[in-house]
C-alpha cells in the first residue's frame, strides 16, 4: 500500500496566505495518508447572505447568469504532454458510497447516452466578473452535496479564500433553472490545494442550501431529492472505463471553437496514469482521451454509469485539459486520483446539514 503523503514546503512567510482559511484537522507528513488535511471555508453560510446571492444572479431576468463566461484558461496545459509515468495509485482499500436510492448500479449498453440529471453549472464571481464551471450532485447524508474542481471554488490567484457568490444550477440552460438554484453554504477541499495550489488535490465538495425557485423565492427542497446524487468511489483500479461530463466552451489552441457551453457534452474512455505537470504541481493525476475544452472543469468522471438509471459512481472530476501531440487540439483531460485522502475530505463535507432559505 502506498502511504506517501505529499506536503509541499514553502518558506515560513508563505503560511500567511492561509489566514482566510478555517483549516480543520491539519496533519503533518508523519500522518498516514488516510488522515487527510481538509480545509473548509464558508460561502453564503447565513440565510441573509444566501438570499443576497440569489438576488444577484436572478436580477434582470438572470442578466448575470447570461453574462458569465467559462472558467478558466489557467487549467490548460501548454505544450506537448506525455501520458503515463505519474504516481497515481491506491493508498488503501477500495471503497464506494452508493448513489441516491440505489444499492447497486448495473452498467447498461445503449446506443445513445442519456445525460445524468445531476450535472449542471457552478457560477461564481471573481474580481467583479462572473464565470462558470461544471459540477454534479453527489450522494451525501443530507442530500445537499456538489462535487467539482477545487479551482472552481477556491481563489487560486489570491490563494486565500473561496470564490464569491457561488451557486449550483443542475440542468442549467439559457438562464433557466429547471430544478432550482442552490446556493453554496460551505466548501471542503484538501489543505494542499487550498494553501499550495497542488492540483493532485484539485477537487472540492460543497454543501448547498435547499433549492429556491427564481422570482418566487419558493423553497423547492434538497438537491439530492430533486435530481438524485451520484455515488462516490475511491482507490479504484486505473484502467477502467469512465464517462466524463461537462460544459466545454473554450477554443482549442489552434483557435477552433467546436463547443458553446450551452449544453453538456461527454467523453468516454479508459483511465491511465497522467504524466507529471510541474506547472500545476500535478504528479498523481489520471487521464482519459478527451477533446473537451475550458468550461468542462469540475465535471464528474463517472464509473459504472447506467444510462437507463442515469447514475453511477464519481471517481474523478475534470482538472486539466491538454494536447499530447502538439497539433493545436486538446485531446486529453485529467482528474485527481480519488484515494483515501479524497474520501476523508468527502466525509468531512457529506455529514453537514444545510437547510432551507426560501419560503
Amino acid at each position: 500500500m502506498n502511504t506517501r503523503v505529499k506536503r509541499l514546503m514553502l518558506p515560513l512567510g508563505g503560511v500567511a496566505v492561509a489566514t482566510g482559511m478555517i483549516a480543520a484537522s491539519l496533519t503533518t507528513a508523519a500522518v498516514a495518508s488516510s488522515a487527510a488535511a481538509p480545509a473548509s471555508d464558508g460561502l453564503s453560510a447565513s440565510k441573509g447572505a444566501a438570499m443576497d446571492t440569489l438576488k444577484f444572479w436572478t436580477a434582470g431576468s438572470g442578466k448575470a447568469l447570461k453574462a458569465a463566461t467559462r472558467f478558466t484558461d489557467d487549467a490548460s496545459v501548454k505544450g506537448r504532454i506525455r501520458l503515463g509515468g505519474g504516481d497515481a495509485e491506491p493508498d488503501g482499500k477500495t471503497g464506494t458510497v452508493p448513489p441516491t436510492g440505489q444499492e447497486k448500479i448495473t452498467p447498461t449498453r445503449v446506443k445513445n447516452v442519456n445525460l445524468p440529471r445531476t450535472i449542471g453549472k457552478v457560477f461564481f464571481r471573481l474580481n467583479g466578473k462572473t464565470y462558470w464551471c461544471s459540477g454534479s450532485s453527489i450522494q451525501g447524508k443530507y442530500r445537499n452535496l456538489v462535487a467539482t474542481a477545487a479551482h472552481c471554488v477556491y481563489d487560486t490567484d489570491a490563494n486565500r479564500e473561496t470564490l464569491d457568490r457561488w451557486v449550483f444550477i443542475p440542468g442549467y440552460y439559457q438562464a433557466k433553472a429547471p430544478w432550482g438554484i442552490y446556493v453554496g453554504k460551505s466548501a471542503y477541499t484538501h489543505y494542499d490545494f487550498a494553501v499550495y495550489e497542488d492540483f493532485d488535490s484539485d477537487y472540492a465538495f460543497v454543501t448547498v442550501h435547499n433549492g429556491v425557485e427564481a422570482g418566487t423565492w419558493k423553497d423547492v427542497g434538497r438537491l439530492g431529492d430533486n435530481v438524485g446524487g451520484q455515488g462516490f468511489s475511491w482507490n479504484q483500479r486505473i484502467g477502467q472505463q469512465v464517462y466524463a461530463f461537462g460544459y466545454p466552451a473554450g477554443p482549442h489552441p489552434d483557435g477552433d471553437k467546436p463547443f458553446t457551453g450551452a449544453t453538456p457534452k461527454y467523453c468516454y474512455g479508459k483511465t491511465s496514469a497522467a504524466g507529471p505537470v510541474s506547472g500545476f504541481k500535478a504528479e498523481a493525476q489520471i487521464a482519459i482521451k478527451c477533446s473537451m475544452t475550458a468550461g468542462a472543469s469540475g465535471g464528474p468522471w463517472i464509473a459504472q454509469y447506467s444510462s437507463t438509471k442515469r447514475l453511477g459512481y464519481v471517481n474523478g472530476v475534470t482538472s486539466l485539459v491538454g494536447d499530447t501531440d502538439a497539433n493545436g487540439r486538446f485531446d486529453f483531460a485529467t482528474s485527481p486520483y480519488f484515494d483515501s485522502e479524497t474520501y476523508s475530505i468527502y466525509k468531512s463535507a457529506e455529514n453537514l446539514w444545510s437547510g432551507k432559505i426560501g419560503k
